[in-house]
């Protein structure tokens, strides 16, 4: 531990101001910012590393809602590995120990790209050695959403589809589904198939082949079982909600988790919830996950990753002043794993 570690009296933070248009084209590098100062409730943590999500960017970038998300100018980022340098009142970490999870309570706005936050003491949880800070920032929203849509709905047995099977969530929702003894087809890119079957995925759908809803019909016929569960990374297709009852069993639920307030999903969100499916509604139940960063599934999923039940897919790590760039990568939507920002510098 770094009991001694020097703080100093400021430090560099990413903000922006306005996201129209794209929210990296308006961050900005503020590099003489005031440390925050933590309420009794609060740890001040020294940020390692960043693992940027999806939600970093589209609540932000929606019309009308990214405009009440936050006060502005706001700094993006939720998840964080980091070191404590202040406990929080009556906390059992000690200054210099190891932690990751969540920046803030708020997944809208995070504020963990900063080289010093004040996180909230019920977000973070110890780090355990032999966890890489740097792979650690990548774990909280990711694993934490994957285990949700899975866990409580599936068990050794079960046939899973998960759309999306080589991003964040994807990655691990490979593992975590086959850890539970469930048999997990997939989609991605013939270019990603050998990751996902390196993660244990059975069988894997090309969505650039053909029709994904197609496929996933063939994929149930030909396998004369229809699939149990479905996670819907990605939001590509309305329709594999809507047509679910024509690949899925009557009791299977589809879990959305590429969620965002964006008109779109809006409009399909309520329709999926009240349109009846004599009027061409959804005939099987859908459940719409957000991950709620808590000390029991980080300390659950550290153990996992420490006894290698599943294993953190990094696709690129960036240095903090290359924020920006880590924001291009993560909208390509191609990213293998997780994008990273070592805020740091302290690499593996």
């Amino acid at each position: 531990m770094m009991a001694n570690h020097s703080v100093p009296s400021t430090m560099r933070i990413w903000k922006y101001a306005s996201a129209e248009g794209g929210l990296e084209n308006h961050l900005r590098l503020h590099t003489a910012e005031p440390l925050p100062r933590p309420n009794t409730k609060q740890h001040l943590v020294q940020v390692l590393a960043v693992g940027l999500n999806p939600v970093d960017y589209k609540p932000a970038e929606a019309p009308l809602v990214g405009s009440l998300i936050a006060k502005k100018p706001a700094t993006p980022g939720f998840d964080i590995a980091g070191r404590v340098i202040i406990p929080a009142d009556g906390s059992t970490l000690e200054p210099g120990q190891l932690v990751y999870g969540a920046a803030s309570a708020n997944p809208l706005a995070g504020g963990a790209l900063a080289e010093y936050i004040a996180a909230p003491a019920e977000t973070v949880y110890p780090l355990p050695s032999g966890i890489s800070p740097v792979v650690a920032a990548g774990v909280p929203v990711a694993a934490i959403t994957a285990y949700g849509s899975l866990i409580p709905h599936i068990r050794a047995g079960s046939r899973v589809f998960l759309n999306g099977g080589s991003g964040g969530v994807g990655t691990f929702g490979i593992q975590i589904a086959k850890a539970a003894g469930a048999h997990v087809t997939v989609s991605c890119s013939a270019h990603n198939a050998d990751l996902c079957r390196s993660l244990g995925a059975d069988d894997v759908l090309d969505y650039t082949a053909g029709p994904l809803l197609d496929q996933l019909r063939d994929a149930a016929t030909t396998a004369g079982r229809l699939f149990d569960h479905v996670v819907d990374n990605v939001f590509s297709d309305p329709a594999l909600y809507y047509q679910a009852h024509t690949y899925t069993t009557p009791d299977a639920k589809f879990v959305e988790v590429a969620s965002g307030p964006n008109l779109a999903f809006l409009r399909f969100a309520i329709g999926a919830n009240i349109w009846p499916s004599f009027l061409g509604g959804g005939r099987r139940k859908i459940v719409i996950f957000v991950a709620d960063i808590k000390h029991e599934p980080l300390e659950l999923l550290a153990s996992w990753i420490v006894d290698g039940k599943i294993k953190p897919v990094t696709d690129q790590v960036f240095p903090m002043k290359d924020a920006i760039e880590a924001f291009k990568r993560l909208k390509t939507g191609r990213a293998r794993g997780k994008v990273i920002v070592d805020v740091a510098g302290e690499g593996q």
